[in-house]
């Protein structure tokens, strides 16, 4: 009588794929990632380990919902009347216009690090023009100016944080400067 060994009656059971060397994200943690997206019901999920990030979408997904990173103008008439909790360490001096921070972040005088400053001190500006701006969580906060004038001076130093309500700039009008 003749057997059959057990290695040749077994079927070899469904081999889970293995990931390629050269892949650049392990297929069961991507199988796994996609579940969690399905069970969570959102319609949009980021994950970025090591470097590599993934977004998923649904499908129907708005499309026109908010970017991750945008710029939103801040008009500088909020900006003015802001209250801040310790008077100047010097008087200002009369008819200047002060230029606040309306959010916590970082102040950056230009859109990159290698572009020109929005502004210089003696620069013209026109009401609506980017004086500079405050990052928030990411988000490019672009603070404009709300009146025709000049500089006078730039308060905070590019790159350094910034509180709610700080001054920034002080702008003399144009109605009232003295050329």
């Amino acid at each position: 009588m003749k057997r059959h060994s057990d290695k040749a009656a077994r079927k070899p059971a469904a081999a889970q794929p293995k990931p390629r060397p050269d892949a650049l994200v392990d297929p069961q943690v991507l199988q796994d990632l996609i579940a969690a997206f399905q069970n969570a019901g959102v319609s949009d999920l980021e994950v970025e380990r090591n470097g590599l990030r993934i977004r998923l979408r649904r499908e129907g997904a708005s499309a026109s919902s908010p970017p991750v990173e945008f710029s939103v103008p801040v008009p500088a008439a909020d900006l003015t009347a802001a209250p801040t909790d310790t008077p100047p360490a010097e008087p200002l001096p009369e008819g200047l216009v002060t230029v606040r921070s309306p959010i916590v972040g970082t102040f950056y005088r230009s859109a990159s690090p290698y572009a020109e400053a929005y502004v210089e001190e003696g620069s013209d500006v026109k009401k609506g023009q980017v004086l500079c701006i405050v990052e928030a969580m990411k988000l490019m906060n672009e603070i404009e100016s709300d009146l025709d004038g000049r500089v006078a001076k730039i308060l905070i130093e590019n790159a350094k944080p910034v509180e709610y309500g700080e001054p920034l700039f002080l702008i003399e009008p144009t109605a009232q400067r003295e050329d």
